[in-house]
């Protein structure tokens, strides 16, 4: 199933992502998109917010 999420239209990367070698993540009020920066026009994941603060911590370790 997709569905159309809108964002504020600002998506960001890594400062040390290669030549478009990355995922994008944008923010609203209720979800966190993340997409792959080599295909803008793609699809796009979708976590809340309480799921995405969860993966951050996880990866952070």
């Amino acid at each position: 199933m997709s569905i159309r999420v809108r964002t504020d239209g600002t998506w960001r990367k890594s400062t040390r992502s290669a030549q478009g070698n990355c995922v994008e993540c944008a923010a609203n009020d209720t979800r966190v998109l993340v997409r792959d920066s080599k295909n803008p026009g793609g699809p796009a994941l979708s976590f809340g917010h309480a799921c995405w603060g969860a993966f951050l911590r996880f990866v952070a370790r």
